[in-house]
């Protein structure tokens, strides 16, 4: 396949991905041997845990991220603070990262330095959703404009020319979740398959797979395809590999359960006034220190460091 040139969209040196990060993302949203998955994570912690639990991807999710900052997930978090994330996530793991990039916070000019950005700091890839900016979660009410294909597909085109085969592109299409039907996500597929894309992500907001399910039918993998199974969480991972899906986003998960365990937490040591209780249930402080390798800055001072 022809190498397409990169955008000047900015001329600085970049601290890029290993080429074999995005490689490996690319080879597990691509695979036709297995369903492979996504962990998310919100912040260098979650990525630690996810990778320590044996995930050899992350998903690094809007919705997370802007949680754990204080923000709604409708773009009230900023790109840079998307970024300035990502980078810790990608240096506390060193796992292939794909980065949830919203609809890209703007027109195809937003997209391409989000994508630019994003490259320098170490993603493997991003996905873009075909929703108008400001965005808004996809399970918050009834209200969801879709972008207009040709505007949204050169958005896609913008930020392949950027930085080309350096992230794996993954189109999201919204359609079904803003009501347009089957026939609609399919047009918006092929579009997004022209426009460059590398997989389809494709979104529900039903309580069962039947819809993704039948999308996949009718899409006959003409690109990998992608889902996002918060809603239809009950379906089993068999009837994904039925039905050729390439890859698993588990989306949500490390968010919700931190907000689940610490409000418990926190509402025991508000009700006892004492920690004695949580301690038994707790992460000790030791294992603190050994996920996030307090043992290697030992041997690094040992090695490095000459005291008297």
């Amino acid at each position: 396949m022809q190498h397409q040139p990169k955008s000047a969209v900015a001329n600085v040196p970049e601290r890029c991905a290993s080429p074999s990060l995005s490689q490996i993302l690319r080879d597990e949203i691509c695979s036709t041997s297995d369903v492979s998955f996504l962990m998310e994570a919100h912040d260098a912690l979650s990525g630690a845990i996810a990778k320590r639990a044996g995930f050899k991807g992350l998903w690094a999710s809007g919705l997370s991220i802007a949680s754990s900052l204080g923000y709604r997930d409708a773009n009230e978090a900023s790109w840079t603070q998307l970024v300035d994330v990502v980078e810790r996530i990608v240096d506390s793991t060193e796992l292939p990262v794909l980065v949830d990039g919203d609809g890209g916070f703007g027109n195809f000019n937003n997209a391409r330095l989000l994508a630019r950005k994003l490259h320098q700091r170490g993603a493997a890839g991003i996905a873009l959703e075909d929703s108008c900016f400001p965005k808004m979660n996809s399970f918050v009410g009834d209200r969801h404009s879709l972008a207009d294909i040709d505007e949204f597909s050169g958005r896609l085109r913008a930020v392949k020319d950027t930085v080309a085969h350096d992230l794996v592109l993954v189109a999201r299409i919204e359609a079904l979740i803003a009501g347009y039907g089957m026939e609609e996500a399919i047009l918006r597929a092929s579009a997004y398959a022209a426009a460059g894309a590398d997989a389809i992500l494709i979104h529900s907001r039903k309580s069962t797979a039947e819809e993704i399910l039948s999308f996949a039918s009718a899409w006959h993998n003409c690109l990998p395809v992608v889902i996002v199974p918060t809603k239809y969480y009950r379906t089993p991972v068999s009837a994904y590999r039925d039905a050729g899906i390439s890859t698993v986003i588990w989306a949500n998960h490390s968010m919700r359960a931190a907000i689940a365990a610490m409000r418990h937490v926190c509402d025991r040591i508000a009700s006892e006034e004492g920690v004695a209780g949580v301690e038994p249930n707790i992460a000790t402080l030791d294992e603190v220190f050994e996920l996030l390798r307090y043992d290697e800055l030992a041997h690094a001072e040992a090695r490095y460091l000459h005291l008297p």
